[in-house]
């Protein structure tokens, strides 16, 4: 009786407005079968979409997750091409299921590749991938599997010091002789404010050993429930963020850049990099990390 009240269009919306969600239940059951089926009853009705792209991009990230090595390429190898399809007549950031379905094939890739012992070949893709759509929200995320691979062992990139919170930025280069511990957050990340504690106790604890922390931050565009701010308001409120949640790590230099980000891969927050005396990065780990675990980075440097 409902889809007679309401146009055929939209009552195949609603029907299939949890299609990504569905997909995900199905790989925690780790029922791609399932998955599968649901996404191709949905294409037979709806076509290629970018929501439809996103939810094969969960089944190659499943895949990856559960060792399948060749479904996982399998199932990123064909959202990739069907997403680079979808840009022959639409930008890849117009909506947001489309870059993070293509970001996810990309990263899955990658992985896969490393995961087969071919790592030199995983990270020369994804300088390809980077190359093809740095001007785009995906860079970050790109950035990230790179640095994943490759930036330990690597001099620490320099980062923008220009606007900053709290005192100016010593540039990594003049903090040669001490470790540095980089932590990259968001005023909207509750995993960050989790963090934040923890690392004003080793703060302390490594004071000794000369550890400089610094914290650098990004504008988004947006406050408090997603307002959309101009930079000035957004600045006040991360200040206000920062005195909040963060008030025993108010002596760490904040620096203020989205450049800062990308460079450092940081599409996740918290990322943390631990740079060694030599200004050499030891660690780069996105997401949270506890005390014992950063602790024992920090002592494998001295």
């Amino acid at each position: 009786m409902l889809s007679k009240l309401i146009p055929a269009f939209l009552f195949a919306s609603a029907v299939w407005a949890g299609l990504i969600e569905d997909v995900r239940t199905d790989i925690a059951r780790n029922d791609f079968a399932a998955g599968d089926s649901l996404i191709a009853r949905y294409r037979s009705q709806q076509g290629v979409t970018p929501e439809m792209l996103e939810a094969l991009s969960w089944l190659g990230r499943g895949a990856l997750a559960a060792k399948k090595l060749d479904k996982a390429e399998a199932y990123a190898a064909e959202t990739q091409r069907l997403a680079v399809e979808q840009l022959k007549h639409r930008a890849l950031d117009a909506e947001p299921h489309l870059p993070i379905a293509l970001g996810a094939a990309i990263e899955v890739r990658a992985q896969v590749s490393a995961a087969q012992g071919e790592r030199s070949e995983a990270v020369l893709f994804l300088r390809d991938q980077l190359a093809t759509y740095r001007n785009t929200s995906i860079r970050t995320r790109i950035q990230k599997n790179i640095n994943l691979l490759s930036l330990e062992g690597k001099v620490a990139p320099p980062l923008e010091e220009r606007e900053f919170f709290g005192t100016k930025p010593a540039p990594l280069a003049s903090l040669r002789g001490k470790p540095v511990l980089l932590f990259f957050w968001a005023h909207w990340c509750g995993d960050c404010k989790q963090e934040g504690p923890i690392l004003a106790k080793l703060e302390q604890q490594y004071a000794g050993r000369g550890l400089v922390l610094i914290a650098p931050t990004r504008r988004y565009g947006y406050v408090a429930s997603g307002e959309e701010a101009p930079p000035g308001e957004e600045m006040k409120y991360i200040e206000a963020v920062r005195h909040k949640f963060y008030p025993d790590l108010l002596s760490a230099p904040a620096p203020v850049s989205e450049e800062n980000f990308k460079n450092y891969g940081a599409s996740t927050t918290p990322t943390l990099v631990l740079v060694d005396r030599r200004g050499i990065v030891r660690m780069y780990h996105p997401g949270l990390m506890t005390m014992d675990e950063l602790r024992a980075a920090l002592d494998k440097i001295g």
